[in-house]
């Protein structure tokens, strides 16, 4: 472990533990009626998906009509936040909410229609498509 005041050398490399996901990822949410809006910003990996997963677990046990996660500011979408994806639109189903997201980057559009939960998914390319209800649509990537 290196000390926080020291110069890095040529070649050090950041120790992944040192990393502070709260500053890699910022997560708000914001009501809309009976709708829950999570709007997610930054790199959903191993090391934020917890607090996405809390997030999204809190939301849903509120019992709203319907929860949107926002994945517009998304930057990376790992496997990670994927599973986190797919468990909470299970938890979603499970208890009668509606479950959408909103992906319009590559960043997410990509690894979503590349695991096939693009087509599994309720996706929107629009936050007021998503909280309007209308017909969603498979974002193409």
């Amino acid at each position: 472990m290196t000390d926080r005041n020291q110069q890095p050398r040529p070649g050090d490399e950041p120790v992944a533990d040192e990393a502070d996901p709260e500053q890699v990822m910022d997560l708000a949410v914001r009501r809309h009626g009976a709708a829950r809006v999570v709007e997610v910003r930054g790199e959903v990996d191993m090391l934020t998906a917890p607090a996405l997963r809390g997030r999204l677990r809190e939301e849903l046990g509120g019992a709203p009509q319907l929860v949107v996660v926002d994945l517009t500011g998304v930057t990376f979408l790992g496997s990670s936040g994927l599973a986190v994806l797919v468990a909470a639109a299970q938890q979603a189903n499970d208890l009668g909410v509606r479950f959408r997201l909103v992906c319009t980057t590559r960043a997410v559009i990509r690894p979503l229609t590349a695991t096939g939960l693009a087509d599994v998914l309720d996706t929107c390319t629009t936050l007021e498509q998503a909280l309007a209800g209308g017909t969603t649509t498979t974002p193409s990537g």
